[in-house]
C-alpha cells in the first residue's frame, strides 16, 4: 500500500466540543460545593456533630441538676438572686385588716387575711391567669397560708372564701401578686451554691427548663451526644457488614451467591421491633432500664440486606473488568480482591447509602424513646426529651417544640446532603461515559 504526501500532514486542532468531553470528571467535592443546599446542609450536619460531641464541654451544665426554683421556666441569663428561708410559717406577729401577702417569692407566697365571725373555715384558691376561682389550694381554719407549689415569676390572684356553718360561702376576696425570684436555703445547700451576702449566683438557661428545672440547652447538647452515636454508629456498623456481604456474594457468584442472597431476602422480612424486644428479653433489661444497647444491635443485625444488594449489583459489573482480571491472574485472593478493588469503587455509593441511613436511624432512635422503648430517662435523648416535653406541650410549648426541631432540621440535613450526594454521583458517572 502506498503512501501519499498528504497522509502526513498535521492533523487540524481539535474541537473545543471534543475538548471538553475528554475532559476528566471533576471531583465530588467540588460538584457539592457547586450545589448551595449542599453546602448548607453539610454545614447544618457539621454544626449537629460539633454541639454533640464538643457542646457538653463548652457548655458544662449538668443535664440532670434540677433548678426547683426555676421550673418550666422560659430563656433566662445568668443573675443574682436572694436566699431566703424556707422553713415552715406560723403565722403573722399580729393580725390583718385585709388579704395581705407578707411575702411574695418563688419560695413561697405567705397569705394572710383577717378572721371572720360567722367562717367555720376558709379555702384558698390560685389564679395563674385562667377564668374564675383557678385552682384549690388548701381548706384551713387558720387564717394565714404558706403556698409553695411551683412558684414562677408570673402574675398570680389569690382568692380567699369563707364557709359557713350551712356550708355556704361568702364573696371571695383577692390579691394580685407577681413572686420575685429567690432560692430556699435547703436548696442552695442541696445545690452547693456559695451563699455571699445572702445573696447566689444562678446560672443563665438560653433555652429555658424543663419541668424539672433542668437546664434545656444541657439536655439539648447531651441528647444529640445519644441520638448521634445511635445515628452513626448502627449505620456504620450494618452498611460495613452489608457490604463486604454483598461483595462476597457477587465475587463468588453461582449457587453461593444465590444461598446468601436468599439469607438477606429472609433477613429483610423479619420484624425489626419484635426482634428488639426479643434482645431486650433476652439480655435481661427490664422495663424502665436502657435498651440503646438492643436497639443498635437489632438495627445491625436487620439493617444489612439493603448495603448488600447494591454492592452486589455493583460487583456484578465489576468482576468482569480488566483490572479484577488482572488482579485474578497475578494470584489475588477473593478478599484481597474485595478489599483492594472492588470496595474502593462502591465507596461512593455507599456513602450515598450511608448518608440516607443516619437519618433513618436517628429517627427510629427518637421514635423508640419516646414511645419508652429505646434510652430511658434520666439519660438524656432526643425523643425522651419529646416524651417529657408533650406531658406539658399546651402550657410550656418550649418544652416539646425544642427537641422536635432538633430531630426535624437534623433528619433533614441529612437527606439533603444524601440527595446532594446521590445527585453529584449522576452528573459525575454522566460525564465519565460522554
Amino acid at each position: 500500500m502506498a503512501y501519499l504526501p498528504a497522509d502526513f500532514d498535521r492533523l487540524p486542532p481539535q474541537a473545543p466540543e471534543a475538548a471538553e468531553t475528554l475532559a476528566p470528571s471533576p471531583p465530588l467535592w467540588q460538584l457539592l460545593l457547586q450545589d448551595m443546599r449542599a453546602c448548607l446542609a453539610a454545614g447544618v450536619v457539621l454544626l449537629v456533630l460539633v454541639m454533640a460531641f464538643i457542646g457538653p464541654w463548652l457548655w458544662p451544665q449538668d443535664p440532670a441538676t434540677q433548678w426547683l426554683s426555676q421550673v418550666s421556666s422560659g430563656p433566662s441569663a445568668a443573675r443574682r438572686v436572694d436566699v431566703v428561708s424556707d422553713e415552715f410559717w406560723h403565722g403573722p406577729r399580729q393580725n390583718v385588716s385585709a388579704l395581705t401577702a407578707l411575702q411574695a417569692t418563688t419560695t413561697q407566697v405567705k397569705l394572710a387575711w383577717p378572721d371572720r365571725a360567722d367562717a367555720m373555715s376558709y379555702r384558698v384558691y390560685r389564679n395563674a391567669g385562667g377564668v374564675g376561682l383557678g385552682m384549690p389550694l388548701i381548706e384551713t381554719v387558720k387564717t394565714h397560708y404558706a403556698d409553695r407549689l411551683q412558684l414562677s415569676e408570673q402574675r398570680y390572684r389569690y382568692s380567699v372564701v369563707a364557709v359557713r356553718a350551712d356550708g355556704s360561702t361568702s364573696d371571695p376576696e383577692w390579691i394580685e401578686v407577681k413572686p420575685e425570684l429567690t432560692l430556699g436555703t435547703f436548696e442552695a445547700q442541696l445545690l452547693g451554691l456559695d451563699v455571699m451576702d445572702g445573696k447566689v449566683s444562678l446560672p443563665s438557661h438560653p433555652l429555658g427548663t424543663d419541668a424539672l428545672g433542668r437546664d434545656m440547652l444541657s439536655r439539648i447538647l447531651h441528647g444529640a451526644q445519644t441520638s448521634m452515636l445511635v445515628g452513626l454508629s448502627a449505620p456504620l456498623l450494618f452498611i460495613t457488614l452489608g457490604a463486604f456481604y454483598g461483595a462476597l456474594a457477587g465475587l463468588l457468584g453461582g449457587w453461593v451467591d444465590n444461598v446468601l442472597m436468599r439469607i438477606a431476602d429472609f433477613v429483610v422480612a423479619l420484624p425489626f421491633l419484635l426482634f428488639m424486644i426479643l434482645f431486650r428479653v433476652a439480655l435481661g433489661i427490664e422495663s424502665g432500664e436502657s435498651g440503646l444497647f438492643p436497639m443498635v444491635m437489632a438495627m445491625v443485625l436487620l439493617s444489612w440486606p439493603s448495603a448488600a444488594r447494591l454492592v452486589r449489583g455493583q460487583v456484578l459489573q465489576l468482576r468482569e473488568s480488566a483490572f479484577v482480571m488482572s488482579a485474578r491472574l497475578a494470584g489475588a485472593g477473593n478478599f484481597y480482591l474485595i478489599r483492594r478493588h472492588l470496595l474502593p469503587n462502591v465507596l461512593p455509593l455507599l456513602l450515598v447509602s450511608l448518608s440516607f441511613a443516619i437519618p433513618q436511624a436517628i429517627f427510629t432512635e427518637a421514635l423508640l424513646s419516646f414511645i419508652g422503648m429505646g434510652v430511658v430517662p434520666p439519660t438524656p435523648s432526643w425523643g425522651t426529651l419529646c416524651n417529657e416535653g408533650i406531658r406539658s406541650m399546651l402550657t410550656h410549648p418550649h418544652e416539646l417544640i425544642i427537641p422536635a426541631l432538633a430531630i426535624s432540621i437534623t433528619v433533614l440535613s441529612f437527606n439533603v446532603l444524601g440527595d446532594a450526594l446521590r445527585d453529584a454521583m449522576d452528573v459525575k458517572v454522566r460525564r465519565s461515559l460522554r
